[in-house]
C-alpha cells in the first residue's frame, strides 16, 4: 500500500506548468511539523515536495500562496535524473490525488497581512476551541442552499 496524508503550510507560491500535451501540473512544497521534539526540546519541520495534476493544479496555482494551510492526500513516487555534472540524483515526491484548502481566503489574507515571516511560525496552527455556533461558516461563499426535508427519506 502506498498512501500519504499530510497537513502543512506552503513554503512558496505553487508553480503551474504544462506538459507537451498541454496537461497542467503544479509543484509546491509544504512544511509539516514533526509530532515530537528533538533533544533540545524543539519541534523540527519536514519540507515535502508535492505534485498535483489537471484542474486541481490550476486551482492550487490560482488560489494558494506561501503560507496557505493545506491537506494533501496521495502517494509517494520516487524518481531519478542525472545533473549537469553527471551525478545521479534521486527524488521523492507526493503525487497528490486530493488537495484540500484548510483555511478560507479571508483567513489566509489576515494571516499574510499580520506577518510575512514564516520562519518562526509553526507549520500549522491548531484550531481554537472558541467556536461561534451562531456564525455561518459558508457566509462568504455566496448563494444560500436549501434542502427539502423529503430529500432525506
Amino acid at each position: 500500500m502506498n498512501k500519504v496524508m499530510l497537513i502543512g503550510r506552503l513554503t512558496a507560491k505553487p508553480e503551474l506548468r504544462y506538459t507537451s500535451s498541454n496537461l497542467p501540473y503544479a509543484r509546491f512544497s509544504i512544511a509539516v511539523n514533526r509530532t515530537f521534539s528533538n533533544s533540545q526540546g524543539e519541534r523540527e519541520t519536514d519540507f515535502i515536495n508535492v505534485v498535483v495534476w489537471r484542474k486541481q493544479a490550476e486551482n492550487v496555482a490560482n488560489y494558494l500562496d506561501q503560507g496557505s494551510l493545506v491537506g494533501v492526500e496521495g502517494r509517494l513516487q520516487s524518481g531519478n535524473y542525472t545533473d549537469k555534472d553527471g551525478n545521479k540524483r534521486y527524488t521523492l515526491d507526493v503525487q497528490a490525488d486530493n488537495v484540500q484548502f484548510l483555511e478560507t481566503r479571508s483567513q489566509s489574507q489576515a494571516r499574510q497581512s499580520s506577518s510575512n515571516n514564516y520562519s518562526n511560525e509553526p507549520a500549522f496552527d491548531m484550531p481554537s476551541n472558541d467556536i461561534d455556533l451562531e456564525s455561518d461558516p459558508y457566509a462568504e461563499y455566496g448563494d444560500s442552499v436549501s434542502i427539502d426535508d423529503n430529500f432525506l427519506d
